[in-house]
């Protein structure tokens, strides 16, 4: 995005124009807002073709043909003048970078986003060709990667520019070269099959970085193109049986879009299209849009005198501002090796990067996942808000729907940032570059997104629906919560002086201790974002050091002194574990409603010792927890 020119008229039929998206060899695009608030690319031709009666009289047939094209995969035309002074036409604002810049950005695309793709092309095919078009022009500019898939732009315009008019002399062609079809490149006539051969090139562009036919300079690739070998050497075979007769030389010999996706079957439901860096860059352009729409506007209406130096100081104002936020919300999306990401925590929140320390343990420590959603994070289920109740654990969080546009929909939702994965995995899915399960039990059904760092440990939402698909809430609570925690969420915990919030638990110890007269060893750890397991062999018991918000009332507790602290000291009833002496303390207070407090818990695996013995036993456990955490307040 670009910054308007100080000058420049702020609109173009009923729109108010913001920026410059860009320019090609047909026009500019840019930025407008229509009366009723929505988003809209305006393509303005080049004075060229507006002196060219020819191109206007083409250019309104295909504007009357593209209005007729919709579908989830192609950005609509809404609205266009072709007997304006500049023809335009406006059409439905989608943020993403496009095909070309997302390669660019962030490398080959891998497989998984390669289906998408192929899918998203292919469906947008179906609909332009539906609607008696050829595109002429499907290269990686015109396809936009959002959110939830491709999106084809520009479809049938490439038309307008064609014919007796001058500004298409002899030797002159309109496409892209390493795009282009045979019969294209060669002049000769252009059916729905050159589409189809344009999106073979796109996807081996996607997935290689190239495109499928190279050479030194245009007449070299357009000689390429209707008589070479397209490059697949490096693609996978089953994408190479998709893409290879997409650029069968004979258009009969190409599979119709249909075919295309009968090839490739339906796409997982839930699926995260594109890997992370490419999300980024979509959060990117979100954001420059956000600042864009809350800069002051200058006049609509501009005087057609020489305006003031007034006028002029506050135009040049607007202009240097808007300048300054597209410079410094122009982050590029990088890629990280699995050391960048563990090298540490210097991204910050939203800087359009991949976090380098994203799902550590330490990362996702100091993250408080109630502040991860607001109101109307889930615009699908419904207005939402924390449960009320009192809070247990520091990385869950409960939520409840009570104003929901669907009655049959989800009434809770529950969110941990980092619990045992479970056995019974379920369905493979895969979120953010992320792979994960949903699993349906019932009317329940938990979405867990694996610990790319923590093996058997996972991010998990979970909820209920009597009717419809149980999966829909978890499902859209985890496709909003990945990208957060990936690109570096601010939803974090207050860490003041004395807060164990960030503190290792396991490290509380320097190792458990072991009873007198025994000389075994336990035998094993667990490890949570706020607890530390330790699991004995079978005479050692179980000992466990937990950080929440709101422990459990224990029942029958005493109050004690251990080393200067006073505790909560209680016998808690057969667990799996056996009986279990329970000791609690407040350590750090975060704010006027809630606290830091550690649960310490010892149990007795064979049920062989008396409540004193116990106790006596999880006391010489705290000592030494104690001993090591921050100095709390």
């Amino acid at each position: 995005m670009k910054p308007l020119n100080p000058g420049e008229s702020r609109h173009v039929g009923r729109y108010r124009l913001v920026a410059a998206l860009g320019e090609g060899g047909m026009g500019r695009v840019l930025l407008g807002v229509s009366p009723d608030g929505r988003l809209v690319a305006v393509k303005q031709v080049h004075p060229g073709f507006a002196h060219d009666d020819g191109f206007r009289s083409r250019f309104r047939h295909e504007v009357q043909a593209s209005r007729m094209v919709s579908g989830a995969y192609t950005a609509a035309v809404m609205d266009a003048d072709p007997d304006a002074s500049t023809p335009w036409l406006a059409s439905v604002f989608v943020a993403g970078p496009s095909l070309k810049e997302a390669v660019e950005a962030a490398g080959p695309l891998p497989p998984g986003a390669i289906r998408i793709l192929a899918v998203g092309l292919a469906s947008a095919l179906t609909e332009i060709h539906r609607a008696g078009l050829v595109h002429r022009d499907l290269k990686p500019s015109n396809v936009l990667l959002t959110d939830d898939g491709a999106r084809v732009i520009d479809f049938g315009i490439a038309r307008a520019a064609e014919g007796d008019s001058e500004l298409t002399h002899t030797g002159s062609i309109i496409g892209s070269p390493g795009f282009m079809s045979p019969e294209q490149a060669d002049g000769r006539t252009v059916t729905p099959a050159s589409d189809v051969f344009s999106l073979g090139g796109l996807l081996v562009m996607a997935a290689t970085g190239r495109a499928p036919f190279g050479g030194w300079s245009t007449p070299q690739v357009l000689y390429n193109v209707v008589h070479g070998r397209p490059d697949l050497g490096s693609l996978p075979p089953v994408l190479r049986r998709l893409v290879e007769p997409c650029l069968a030389k004979d258009p009969a010999q190409r599979p119709t879009p249909a075919q295309i996706l009968d090839h490739l079957g339906p796409v997982p439901p839930g699926s995260t299209p594109w890997p992370p860096a490419v999300h980024a860059l979509i959060c990117v352009q979100k954001e420059q849009v956000g600042r864009l729409l809350a800069l002051p506007q200058p006049p609509v209406a501009e005087a057609p005198a020489t305006p003031g130096k007034r006028r002029t100081r506050a135009r040049t104002a607007v202009a240097l501002a808007l300048a300054l936020v597209l410079g410094t919300a122009a982050v590029v999306a990088v890629k990280l090796s699995s050391a960048d990401q563990r090298a540490g925590r210097d991204a910050g929140p939203n800087t359009g990067r991949p976090h380098p320390a994203a799902f550590t343990v330490e990362d996702l420590r100091e993250i408080d996942p109630c502040k991860l959603f607001k109101r109307d994070s889930l615009p699908a289920t419904g207005p939402m808000e924390q449960s009320d109740g009192k809070r247990i654990y520091f990385e869950r969080c409960d939520f409840s729907f009570k104003d929901r546009p669907d009655k049959t929909a989800s009434s809770t939702l529950v969110v941990n940032l980092y619990e045992t994965l479970s056995e019974s995995k379920g369905t493979p899915i895969s979120i953010g570059g992320l792979s994960g399960f949903a699993k349906v039990d019932g009317i329940y059904c938990v979405v867990s997104i694996e610990n790319p760092y923590s093996q058997g440990f996972a991010m998990t939402a979970s909820s209920g629906r009597e009717t419809g698909d149980p999966c829909a809430t978890p499902t859209e609570a985890m496709n909003f919560l990945v990208p957060q925690i990936q690109y570096g969420t601010d939803a974090r915990y207050p860490l003041s002086a004395g807060s164990a919030l960030s503190s290792d638990l396991c490290a509380m110890t320097d190792s458990p201790p072991v009873p007198p007269g025994n000389p075994n060893k336990f035998s094993f750890t667990i490890q949570g974002l706020h607890r530390c397991l330790w699991i004995g062999q079978k005479d050692l018991g179980v000992y466990s050091v937990s950080l929440l918000s709101a422990p459990s009332e224990p029942g029958k507790a005493e109050q004690r002194d251990l080393d200067g602290v006073t505790v909560s000291e209680a016998i808690l009833p057969s667990q799996d574990y056996g009986p279990a002496c329970e000791i609690t303390w407040a350590h750090h207070r975060i704010d006027d409603t809630s606290t830091e407090d550690v649960q310490l818990t010892y149990n007795d695996f064979d049920k062989k010792l008396s409540n004193e013995e116990l106790c006596a036993n999880a006391e010489q456990y705290a000592r030494r927890v104690l001993a090591k955490l921050p100095p709390g307040s």
